[in-house]
């Protein structure tokens, strides 16, 4: 499954926002708080058992990475599950808070 397959909806404003993709009615979702103007703090995310497995969680932290990037800024995940996609793709790190 790719982004190409859902569209990840992007809300933000000025204190944080969020992703997310709806998929038959269940929708998975990755929330962030802003920490000033060059940092995002990812304090979770969430997929509902039924969408288990198809990849959305991966999509929704690489989303977030994509869009710092794009941003200039940094993020720091917080969330486990956040911070394990940072852990096993080096290709984050250029965004990374430590």
């Amino acid at each position: 499954m790719s982004e190409q397959d859902h569209e990840i909806a992007s809300q933000q404003h000025a204190t944080g926002g969020k992703y997310s993709v709806s998929v038959n009615g269940n929708e998975a979702e990755l929330t962030f708080s802003r920490a000033g103007d060059h940092l995002i703090i990812i304090d979770h995310t969430d997929v509902p058992d039924p969408l288990r497995g198809l990849g959305l969680g991966q999509m929704l932290v690489r989303r977030a990475v994509d869009d710092a990037r794009n941003q200039g800024i940094k993020v720091l995940p917080l969330c486990p599950f956040a911070a394990s996609e940072f852990r096993k793709h080096a290709e984050y790190r250029d965004v990374l808070s430590r």
